[in-house]
């Protein structure tokens, strides 16, 4: 069966459908624009900085400076892939270069990081869609092998020597260096721990560390009673507020670990070489409990609760807290209350007296 426009052009076709939704081409020429105005980089900016969460806002808060210097008055819609390719060559030849500067890669990284966690929220806002986003279309750098590793036995009794005879608060040093490494805990995690987060009784502390995780980790009865009294001893009020402090009771900062690295680095050599920080004791701790106790243990040891760095087979051999009590009370030779003296479960009632 023919139409009106059997036979026509595509003109004639466009002209028979406006006639059947009655708008004329006038109409069209003079209707209103509705999409939203695409905001510059110096107005999308702010936006952003006060939604996202504060880790972000410190990571990416360098790289946002800089693209609001370059591009502050340009839209965010303006920029194309090949833009930001050479923004962040750019980001790599200007870089600072120090002994463990890596060619630039982590800072071309988080440059192109910074920009699509910006374009990500301009998705969501309905300001460019996901075909148009030129963030996604750039290739982050390849990361290269991290040179971190653990260290060794006899590296370790010097670095806790000298950190707990030297310095203006070797028992503050003492305390940081044993809370990393019996926990294995990141330095944001460390700094955030506060006095309601130690429990003394069950000898755990809760670890509050980047991505928002939050996780109770093992520690020995030593470690506990030293926390509780570090707090009380230096001033601390609340049980809310953070538990390391400096002897005029205000809470050490990351300042702190600088400074207790570049002093150790004056002592020790080889530690300003290499520049070994806070988190090879990390390392150092997670390669001993996997030597020891398995792959599944230093996992959750680590508090590594995704999938992405395992593939499926690590839903099936994750180790719970009670593993990770018995790797520790083996690393520090101390018994840990959720450690059991037998591992038979024994379910029959106890006998009343």
């Amino acid at each position: 069966m023919g139409t009106a426009f059997d036979g026509g052009d595509e003109l004639t076709a466009a002209r028979f459908l406006l006639a059947r939704l009655g708008v004329t081409p006038e109409q069209l020429l003079t209707a209103p624009n509705t999409r939203r105005a695409v905001p510059t980089f110096g107005e999308y900016i702010d936006r952003v900085s006060e939604a996202v969460t504060a880790g972000t806002r410190r990571v990416y808060g360098t790289y946002w400076k800089r693209v609001r210097e370059d591009w502050g008055s340009r839209r965010l819609d303006d920029p194309t892939p090949l833009e930001i390719r050479q923004f962040a060559e750019r980001m790599k030849e200007q870089l600072v270069a120090r002994r463990n500067s890596r060619g630039g890669r982590t800072a071309a990284e988080h440059l192109i990081a910074s920009l699509r966690c910006l374009y990500s929220y301009a998705e969501a806002d309905g300001l460019i869609t996901e075909s148009s986003n030129p963030a996604k279309r750039v290739p982050k750098p390849r990361r290269l092998a991290s040179t971190r590793r653990a260290l060794s036995e006899r590296q370790l009794a010097s670095i806790s020597e000298v950190a707990a005879t030297t310095g203006n608060d070797p028992e503050l040093d003492a305390l940081i260096l044993r809370l990393h490494l019996e926990t294995a805990c990141r330095r944001g995690g460390g700094l955030a721990l506060r006095r309601i987060d130690v429990d003394t009784e069950q000898c755990m502390v809760q670890l509050r560390e980047k991505g928002e995780t939050v996780r109770w980790q093992p520690v020995s009865p030593t470690l506990a009673r030293q926390l509780a009294h570090h707090f009380e001893d230096r001033g601390g009020a609340a049980p809310t507020e953070r538990l390391l402090r400096y002897r005029n009771g205000r809470p050490i900062t990351s300042r702190r670990h600088d400074y207790l690295w570049q002093r150790l680095g004056k002592h020790l050599p080889w530690v300003a070489t290499q520049q070994i920080s806070s988190h090879w004791l990390r390392h150092t701790t997670l390669t001993w409990v996997e030597r020891n106790f398995g792959y599944a243990v230093a996992r959750a040891f680590a508090g590594h609760n995704g999938r992405s760095d395992a593939g499926t087979t690590s839903t099936y051999v994750r180790a719970d807290v009670y593993e990770i009590a018995q790797a520790l009370a083996a690393l520090t030779g101390e018994p840990h209350p959720l450690v059991p003296t037998s591992t038979a479960l024994s379910i029959a009632p106890r006998k009343v007296s």
